[in-house]
């Protein structure tokens, strides 16, 4: 019996589908997908099918293949989702924290926020190290994989309305100034100040296939890291053991397990959240 139109494909159907997808977005824009954790992706492109109103990840690939602009919306649909300033309360007072811890001992500090979650992200760490009186000396280096996400954080900012939303998120971290002080408004919209963006270098740069850039004092990834298969995830952080300064600390998403290379290089800095200080 022939099948029924507008039914779902096989999983096995859409297996190879999704292959075939994340082969052609290497071809043609020289981003690799393969080794992500298939969940994840299959995941973020039924999300970008239902955008779309398209009924398969064949058709998604049509338009990813001869659509320059659908090519970069998938991609930054398969990247790192943009956060709002101070949207995780509880990793911001882990961040505080650890500034404080790992930071003022270096004359001129770098901080790697690795695959950024946008500029809400950055924003949030450059106000904690204003209220950490680290900010004139401290360097952040903010990184994304595509342009569409460079883009989008060189003309950053969000509607003012939400300033309050946020404000409260900050309370919960620990933070006590005004919030709004640290924004400038106008049309509606709210930017963080001159002073503190310029502490600010946002760059392109692919976990994925790039090789360590600099040495930092402070290294953040915590919601790319997810997405990344087993090989992926020891392949970067090798990366960052590669990047990180000697009593540097590494922020990731999930504890390092006794049988990681690396983890006998690392000392724990707090019970509940995976942070750690580089001891070799």
């Amino acid at each position: 019996m022939a099948a029924l139109r507008g039914a779902a494909p096989a999983p096995d159907v859409e297996e190879l589908e999704i292959a075939l997808l994340l082969e052609a977005l290497l071809q043609r824009y020289g981003y690799d997908f393969r080794a992500f954790e298939r969940a994840a992706v299959r995941r973020k492109l039924r999300g970008a099918l239902r955008q779309r109103g398209l009924a398969s990840i064949s058709a998604l690939q049509e338009q990813v293949l001869h659509q320059p602009q659908a090519g970069a919306a998938l991609l930054r649909a398969l990247g790192v989702a943009p956060a709002a300033p101070f949207d995780d309360p509880a990793e911001a007072r882990q961040l505080r924290a650890v500034l404080g811890a790992c930071l003022p001992a270096s004359a001129a500090p770098k901080v790697w926020l690795a695959e950024c979650a946008g500029a809400g992200q950055a924003w949030t760490l450059a106000i904690l190290l204003q209220e950490e009186r680290l900010q004139a000396r401290t360097e952040i280096f903010a990184t994304v994989a595509s342009e569409q996400a460079l883009a989008e954080a060189a003309d950053a900012g969000f509607p003012a309305a939400r300033l309050d939303e946020y404000a409260a998120h900050y309370r919960r971290s620990g933070g006590s100034a005004r919030f709004a002080d640290y924004f400038e408004l106008g049309g509606g919209r709210a930017v963080l100040r001159p002073a503190l963006r310029s502490r600010i270098t946002w760059a392109q740069y692919n976990l994925v296939t790039d090789a360590s850039c600099n040495e930092f004092q402070l290294i953040v990834c915590r919601r790319a890291l997810p997405d990344y298969g087993p090989l992926l995830r020891r392949r970067v952080l090798q990366l960052f053991h590669d990047s990180l300064a000697r009593f540097g600390v590494l922020g990731i998403d999930a504890p390092l397990r006794a049988d990681d290379a690396l983890a006998h290089c690392y000392q724990a800095l707090d019970a509940q959240q995976p942070w750690y200080k580089r001891i070799a």
